[in-house]
């Protein structure tokens, strides 16, 4: 296959040079920010997809005009599109909370970072694969010597955990790096592109028809969390302003789940240029996509932003295995679920009170949820 030789190839240890470069804040764009302990500080987390003109950051929008976050300033930015951007950030103290994969965690880990998984918003695999029409293989097996075309460097750490854990050699995996990813392969210049759920949706509105292998269905895996900086928990004043934070997210979460048609129209008013991509219907599904994977494992969790230890543990013995980690991490010592009984304590028959009250324009009242749900 013939690659445009404007896409920049990502070698098998390109993403770990990444991580170790030291990419500095004045590089990012992103300026110093005061210490969170004065007044005039707000809560601020950073998104790793270079965008917030999307649907997955809808708990924040609902939480937002719902007054979800109490008293707290809270600030919500989109981040370069660098993949490993929201865990140096944290890190470095220029956000308090980043959105990790549990990939890039790990190489923030890797690399010495003061990092701690802190509320687990994914908690089945959230990434797929993108195929032309038509050429999508039976499994993840069939992406052996096949190109695959990611937004960042950096995704690869997302990538290649799943290719291992499917039985894919990776030596025979070339990566290609675009900002444009979706584009790229709807011209026919990879085999494959990373996706996930919700961006699928997305990008059927924008025109790009893939066939898809969905991770939900073939891995085991934990997706993104929102990850903050460990020293932070002995530190009583902000353990508490992070759990009434994380409770306003969880209270958007859960208005989504009694309502995703308003929680869709609410995100889709900050974003008025998003309604020549998504009509009511495919920006309901984009929404649906991503809170199905939020209550993933409702059984065993319960709770919004509980980790599964166990499944948090098989992720990090698989990735030290090939090489991706020098290091088996500890789940127990990277991940906490101390904020998760705090975050969930709130009344849940006034945020379904605000869910079920909200107007729905005419054509969000004609989006049939049901069929979404079944088709999920």
């Amino acid at each position: 296959m013939t690659i445009n030789s404007t896409m920049p190839q990502i070698g098998r240890r390109r993403l770990l040079q990444l991580t170790a470069a030291g990419v500095t804040l004045s590089a990012l764009g992103l300026g110093a920010r005061s210490a969170f302990g004065q007044d005039a500080a707000p809560i601020r987390w950073v998104s790793p997809r270079g965008t917030l003109e999307v649907l997955d950051d809808f708990a924040y929008w609902v939480a937002l005009k719902y007054g979800y976050f109490g008293d707290l300033k809270t600030e919500i930015e989109a981040g370069p599109q660098d993949g490993t951007a929201t865990v140096k950030l944290v890190d470095q103290k220029q956000s308090d909370f980043g959105y990790p994969s549990p990939g890039v965690l790990s190489l923030g880990l890797e690399q010495g970072m003061d990092l701690v998984s802190a509320f687990h918003i994914m908690a089945g695999d959230v990434f797929d694969f993108a195929f032309q029409k038509g050429k999508a293989p039976a499994d993840l097996k069939g992406l052996e010597g096949k190109t695959i075309v990611l937004g960042s460097a950096g995704w690869q750490s997302i990538t290649d955990p799943m290719l291992a854990a499917a039985g894919v050699d990776l030596s025979k995996v070339k990566y290609v790096e675009v900002s444009a990813w979706g584009q790229a392969l709807s011209q026919g210049q990879a085999d494959a592109a990373l996706s996930w759920e919700g961006l699928r949706a997305q990008w059927r509105g924008q025109g790009l028809d893939f066939d898809y292998l969905l991770g939900k269905n073939s891995s085991t895996f934990p997706a993104n969390s929102y990850v903050t900086r460990k020293s932070d928990l002995a530190d009583p004043a902000k353990v508490e302003a992070y759990t009434k934070y994380l409770r306003g997210w969880a209270m958007g979460m859960e208005f989504a789940l009694q309502n995703p048609r308003a929680a869709t129209m609410i995100t889709m008013e900050q974003f008025p240029g998003l309604a020549s991509q998504m009509d009511p219907t495919v920006a309901t599904e984009s929404l649906m996509q991503q809170l199905d994977l939020m209550h993933a494992h409702w059984d065993r969790r319960g709770k919004w932003g509980f980790h599964l230890e166990d499944s948090w543990q098989a992720y990090f013995d698989a990735i030290a295995k090939i090489g991706q980690v020098s290091q088996v991490f500890k789940a127990a010592d990277v991940t906490t679920n101390m904020f998760v009984d705090g975050a969930n304590d709130f009344d849940h028959a006034k945020v379904k009170a605000d869910a079920d009250a909200y107007t729905l324009s005419d054509a969000y009242t004609a989006v049939d949820v049901a069929a979404i749900q079944a088709v999920l």
